[in-house]
């Protein structure tokens, strides 16, 4: 791939920044691939793992409920069996070598409670498996996981069962048909270039144009051509695709077999980039790999609409510092994590 024997010949990749990884269980089988995701990623990179189950049933109970002693006992042998099967879960992936810690919870709704978690201990990355069920599909999205991929204020994986190739395929599927979106798609490509880096992976780019032929076509190519090269990403590594993205970007998601999609977390503004509801569950829909969401940097979101954040207090949690931005001694990959994650 272009962009990675570009960056490996300048030097060691600086990928310390990436030092918390919380995993989110659902007490399904689906548990322990997701953890042994989380441990592939984290022993390239040495971050610790904060395995976290939240029990949003028992919350509801709780709530409901007169006896206070008996909510508190309820309480109790919840949590301790929770984490009996998170002790479980975390001996299965045989990690001593890693630094995996446990904890069990109850709130409701689940998002919030899994953004509790997030500003309690400040992860740099969200790794959660699908809630949903479908009668046609093993993992769909349910009402939790749309609420916390417009809230999580930090990058979000979610992990299908599917076990990634050797080595894995990533695709950064980005926007460059609006200025206000053009930082967004900055951030997408350094997210998934961190990735592939990291897995020692390939990174395509993936730009669905649904416009006519015309000046402004022409334009968009410029940009998409200018954001490539800033990364050294070889033409054979990037894919413009005409027509209606809801058909094309499935379509070829599905031919090329990715590992992972990079794609922009949910918003409320309009267009591609925002991917709201119809592109994303038909993407969910049609393919069975992970996709990893990432938040806008901060001129993206100067003005935020209602719902972007959790709460006020998500506003404090670190956000992407824009391309343009370079540390004293210009390395990339130091800025890198610091693009995507924040200092």
């Amino acid at each position: 791939m272009g962009c990675r024997q570009g960056y490996v010949a300048e030097g060691a990749l600086e990928m310390d920044k990436l030092t918390s990884i919380l995993v989110v269980t659902n007490r399904s089988n689906a548990d322990g691939t997701l953890l042994a995701k989380a441990v592939m990623l984290a022993r390239h990179v040495g971050a610790r793992i904060h395995l976290f189950h939240c029990d949003a049933a028992l919350d509801h109970v709780l709530q409901h409920s007169y006896d206070t002693q008996d909510a508190e006992k309820a309480w109790q042998a919840s949590v301790s069996d929770h984490r009996s099967y998170l002790e479980a879960v975390r001996a299965s992936v045989h990690a001593p070598d890693l630094d995996i810690s446990i904890d069990a919870a109850s709130n409701s709704p689940l998002y919030e409670g899994i953004i509790k978690k997030v500003l309690a201990v400040r992860p740099d990355l969200v790794m959660k498996s699908p809630s949903g069920t479908h009668p046609l599909r093993r993992f769909t999205l349910d009402s939790n996981d749309w609420q916390l991929m417009r809230a999580c204020p930090v990058t979000l994986m979610l992990v299908r069962g599917k076990i990634w190739r050797e080595p894995p395929r990533f695709a950064a599927l980005v926007d460059v048909s609006a200025q206000e979106t053009s930082h967004l798609a900055e951030t997408i490509v350094h997210t998934s270039e961190y990735f592939a880096l990291g897995c020692h992976g390939e990174l395509d780019v993936v730009y669905g144009d649904r416009h006519e032929d015309g000046p402004e076509r022409s334009d968009r190519a410029s940009a998409l051509g200018r954001l490539v090269r800033e990364y050294r990403i070889g033409a054979e590594h990037v894919h413009v695709l005409s027509g209606n993205p809801d058909v094309t970007l499935p379509d070829f998601a599905a031919e090329q077999c990715y590992d992972a999609l990079v794609l922009g977390a949910l918003t409320h503004r309009k267009g591609i980039a925002a991917l709201v509801g119809t592109l994303t569950g038909r993407l969910v829909d049609v393919l069975d790999c992970d996709f990893i969401l990432v938040k806008g940097a901060p001129r993206d979101r100067a003005n935020p609409e209602p719902g972007d954040l959790a709460s006020d207090e998500c506003s404090t949690i670190r956000h992407p510092l824009p391309l343009s931005s370079r540390n004293p001694h210009g390395s990339r990959f130091g800025l890198l994590w610091q693009a995507l994650f924040g200092d």
